[in-house]
């Protein structure tokens, strides 16, 4: 495996991911934010930012098939909430366990999570992108 998902001592241990990934594959892989699309391009969950959060975690996992990878390979997910305050966290958990579980992934990677006040279009609630290691 390309990517090795570390807690260091001195920085605290976050559940939902991890503070630092290394990286050692030789192939990068960059994926473009996903949205909440179908594959007819139709916005699901509008208005409800689990489902959307799903349905963008769900496409991340798609895109990453697609070029011979998988969550494990992961190093780097950036998450952009439209309108972000903290009180939406649990929604945004319950979309990203829903989606977790629907893949079987366990792997953690480092997070980052941006409040942005609008994305692409206004149905849009999450963006999600992803940088991903492979051999």
């Amino acid at each position: 495996m390309a990517i090795t998902l570390l807690n260091p001592e001195g920085l605290p241990k976050i559940d939902v991911y991890r503070q630092v990934s290394v990286a050692t594959g030789s192939k990068l892989v960059f994926l473009a934010g996903q949205v909440a699309w179908d594959a007819d391009g139709v916005t699901v969950g509008e208005g409800d930012l689990a489902a959307q959060v799903e349905r963008c975690y769900l496409n991340v996992g798609t895109a990453l098939t697609e070029a011979g990878a998988s969550f494990d390979d992961v190093a780097k997910l950036t998450v952009y909430v439209v309108d972000w305050t903290p009180d939406k966290m649990p929604l945004l958990l319950e979309g990203l366990s829903r989606a977790t579980e629907k893949l079987g992934v366990t792997s953690a990677p480092p997070v980052t999570m941006i409040g942005v006040a609008a994305l692409d279009i206004p149905e849009h609630l999450v963006e999600i992108e992803a940088t991903a290691v492979i051999d």
